[in-house]
This record gives structure tokens, C-alpha cells and sequence, in this order.
């Protein structure tokens, strides 16, 4: 008797367990889906997809958005750079050109002071040779 009751007592807990759980989570298989779950499921899933490459797209355009702002402001800084090393260069030229000028203008007056004098001497030689 006490082995029969033992059984039972067995027997009702491990009715009790398997009941508890059961009935924590079902779980429906892919079989016991019907069509119209399938659809929607279908229908979920696409959507979650299609907002996922939706949300991509997007990023991927503001990160070239971003990319090409950013060149346009390189390129704007490397423009104005480069306009103010010409302008730097055409300077540097324009003084180098007067400094130039200046030189060969002084070249051309001590060469003509130069020839003054000769002329002045070579006129001095000429009246004392004649006076002579």
C-alpha cells in the first residue's frame, strides 16, 4: 500500500511539473502556422527589411553629404590659398622687376656720368694739345 501511494505521489508531481511547464511559453511551429499568420509574418518581416535599408540609405546619404561638404570646403580653402600664393608671387615679381629697374637706372647713370666725365677730360686733353 505505502508503494502505491508513493506511486501516485510521483505521478502527481510529475503531472504537475510537465503542467507547469506547459504553460510558460507555446511555441508554435512553422506546420502549426496558418496561412494567414504566414502572410503576416511574411508581411512583418518585409517591412523590418525594407526599414532597415530605408534607415541605411538614409546614412549613407548624410555621410556623403558630409564627404562632399567637406571637399567643397577643402577645396575652397586650397582656392583661396593658392589665389593668395599667386597674389604673394605677383608682389614678390612686381618689387623684384623695381628693384631691377632701380639698378640698371643707376647702371645707366653712372655709366653716363662716366661718359660725361670722359668727355669732359678727353675735351681738356684736346684744348691743351691745341694750346700746345
Amino acid at each position: 500500500m505505502k508503494k502505491q501511494i508513493l506511486s501516485l505521489a510521483v505521478v502527481a508531481m510529475l503531472a504537475f511539473s510537465l503542467q507547469s511547464c506547459g504553460d510558460k511559453k507555446e511555441t508554435k511551429s512553422e506546420e502549426d502556422l496558418t496561412l494567414g499568420n504566414r502572410v503576416d509574418s511574411l508581411t512583418t518581416d518585409i517591412e523590418e527589411v525594407k526599414d532597415s535599408a530605408v534607415i541605411k540609405a538614409e546614412d549613407a546619404a548624410a555621410k556623403a553629404k558630409a564627404a562632399s561638404q567637406n571637399a567643397l570646403e577643402e577645396a575652397k580653402d586650397k582656392t583661396k590659398k593658392t589665389a593668395e600664393d599667386v597674389e604673394n608671387a605677383a608682389k614678390k615679381t612686381a618689387n623684384d622687376v623695381k628693384d631691377a629697374t632701380k639698378k640698371g637706372a643707376e647702371k645707366v647713370e653712372n655709366a653716363a656720368k662716366a661718359a660725361k666725365d670722359g668727355t669732359v677730360k678727353t675735351a681738356k686733353d684736346v684744348n691743351e694739345a691745341l694750346k700746345k
